[in-house]
C-alpha cells in the first residue's frame, strides 16, 4: 500500500496528539521531527506526520515550513494532507491557522478546506461556530490566560477572518445531523458561494464520522486530532488501507524515569500539584534562573540524587516550570514573555539531555513549547508512536545513538491528561 496520510502538525504535542488517534484507529504511524533533509525508510507505514514549531514562530517561517513539510510529503505519495493544529484553535489575530491554510490551499490549487478542531473525548467541541472546552466557552475556559496565544473570542468564524481575506463560513450541526449527502450538498453549495475556510460544528463521534465521510477526498484537510481517528474507517472504505492489528506495539522499556513540564495550563497544574504529593519535584523559576547558573546546577543535582542514588528502581523525579498565571504574568513583566519562556526552555531541555545521557529512559514532557525544545535537545527526528496513555497523549519511542535500547517518550499538551496523568503514565509503559 501507499501512504496514505500526510500531516503537518504545528507544534511537537498536536503532532503525537493525532499519531496517537491514527494508531488507535489502525494506522502504522511514523512521526518526524522537522521536515526530512534525507531518505527516511517508511516500510509499512500508513501515516506519517511532520511535527514543526510553526504555532507561535512569525507568520512568514510558519508558510515556509509547512510548505516545505507539504512538498516532501506528496513526494512520498500522500493520498491526502492534513493540517493539525491545536484543539483549542490557539493562534492570534494574525495567524498563523489562517495564513498556513491558505498557503497550503495554493500549492494544492485547491478552493476549500474544512476547519475540525473539535475533539469530544477531550471535551472540545463546535456549536453554532462557537469553540467550547467542557461547558465552557473557549474565553471562559482559562484559555484566555495562555502565556503566548491567550483566546479571547470563541467564535470561530470570527476568530479565523481576521487571520484570512478569503470568506470564512459555517457548516451548521442542522446539516450535519441530516447525514452525509446533506453535508456534502452543503459544502458545495459553499463552495459555489466563494467560501474557502469551512468551520465545522461538531458535538460527538457520530459528527466527525460524517464530517470524515464528506471531506476524505478532499487535498487538504485541517483540524485537530478527532477528525483524524475518524478518517481511517473511510480509507478503508474506498480500498486504500488494510486492516492492521497492533499498529502501535513498541519495544520493552527501560531507565529511569522523569517527568519535565513547562506547561501552564489549569490541567498540568493539577497535575504538578496531585504528583508532588507522593513524589519528588523541583521547580525552576525564570526570574531565577536569569540570574545564573544556581539554580540549574541545583536542579540537576536533585534529580540525580533521587533518580540515580541507592538501589533498586526510582520513582519518577519532577521537574517543572509549571506555575500560576499570576506568577507568569511577574516573571513577563520582569524579563519580557519571549525572554521568559526561552529562559526555562533551555533549562528544561538542557538538564533532559543531560539526564538522558545519564540514563533516564522513559520520559514524559507536558507543554507544546517544552516538548519541541526537549525534542530538539536531544536530536530526536523520528518517534515510532504506541498506545495511548490518555486521549490525545500516545507512548512513543525514538533510537538514540550509542544505545541499545530507545528512549520512550510521551509528550503531552499542556491542557490533556486527567490529574494523575505524570504517575500513571510509568504504570501503562510497556
Amino acid at each position: 500500500m501507499t501512504l496514505v496520510l500526510g500531516a503537518i502538525a504545528d507544534d511537537f504535542t498536536g503532532a503525537t496528539d493525532l499519531a496517537n488517534n491514527l494508531v488507535r484507529a489502525g494506522m502504522r504511524t511514523l512521526q518526524v521531527i522537522g521536515v526530512p533533509d534525507g531518505d527516511v525508510a517508511l516500510g509499512e507505514i500508513d501515516a506519517v506526520v511532520v511535527a514543526l514549531k510553526s504555532r507561535t514562530c512569525p507568520v512568514s517561517e510558519a508558510i515556509a515550513d509547512s510548505r516545505a513539510a507539504l512538498d516532501w510529503l506528496q513526494e512520498q505519495g500522500a493520498r491526502q494532507l492534513f493540517f493539525k493544529y491545536c484543539s483549542t484553535f490557539d493562534s492570534t489575530d494574525d495567524g498563523n491557522i489562517g495564513p498556513v491554510a491558505d498557503a497550503l490551499l495554493d500549492r494544492l490549487e485547491s478552493r476549500q478546506t474544512v476547519m475540525v478542531p473539535a475533539f469530544p473525548i477531550n471535551g472540545r467541541t463546535v456549536y453554532q461556530g462557537h469553540l467550547f472546552v467542557g461547558d465552557r466557552l473557549l474565553n471562559e475556559s482559562g484559555m484566555e490566560n495562555h502565556p503566548l496565544n491567550p483566546m479571547t473570542d470563541a467564535d470561530l468564524v470570527r476568530v479565523l477572518s481576521r487571520q484570512t481575506s478569503h470568506t470564512v463560513g459555517l457548516l451548521s450541526h442542522h446539516a450535519l445531523v441530516s447525514g452525509i449527502e446533506t453535508t456534502g450538498q452543503r459544502l458545495r453549495t459553499l463552495q459555489a458561494d466563494g467560501v474557502r475556510h469551512v468551520i465545522c460544528d461538531s458535538l460527538d463521534e457520530h459528527d466527525l464520522a460524517t464530517l470524515a465521510s464528506a471531506v476524505v477526498e478532499y487535498p487538504l484537510v485541517t483540524g485537530g486530532s478527532g477528525l483524524g481517528q475518524a478518517l481511517p474507517a473511510e480509507y478503508r472504505r474506498l480500498g486504500w488501507l488494510d486492516e492492521v492489528t497492533n499498529a502501535g506495539r513498541l519495544t520493552p522499556s527501560s531507565g529511569a524515569s522523569l517527568v519535565v513540564s513547562g506547561s501552564c495550563s489549569k490541567a498540568t497544574l493539577s497535575q504538578v500539584e496531585h504528583f508532588l504529593a507522593d513524589h519528588h519535584g523541583f521547580a525552576l523559576d525564570p526570574l531565577s534562573l536569569s540570574e545564573g547558573d544556581d539554580m540549574f546546577e541545583q536542579a540537576l543535582a536533585f534529580a540525580r540524587e533521587h533518580l540515580f542514588a541507592g538501589q533498586g528502581e526510582a520513582q519518577p523525579v519532577l521537574l517543572y516550570a509549571s506555575a500560576s498565571p499570576e506568577k507568569v504574568d511577574k516573571a513577563q513583566q520582569r524579563l519580557g514573555a519571549t525572554a521568559a519562556g526561552e529562559l526555562v526552555e533551555r533549562a528544561l531541555s538542557r538538564l533532559t539531555r543531560i539526564l538522558v545521557d545519564e540514563g533516564v529512559g522513559r520520559l514524559v514532557v507536558a507543554g507544546g513549547e517544552t516538548s519541541g525544545a526537549v525534542v530538539s535537545a536531544l536530536g530526536i527526528r523520528e518517534l515510532r508512536i504506541g498506545e495511548q496513555i490518555d486521549p490525545g497523549v500516545p507512548w512513543t519511542q525514538a533510537p538514540l545513538p550509542e544505545r541499545d535500547t530507545p528512549l520512550s517518550l510521551a509528550l503531552k499538551s499542556g491542557n490533556f491528561g486527567d490529574v494523575d496523568f505524570f504517575s500513571r503514565a510509568f504504570e501503562v509503559l510497556p
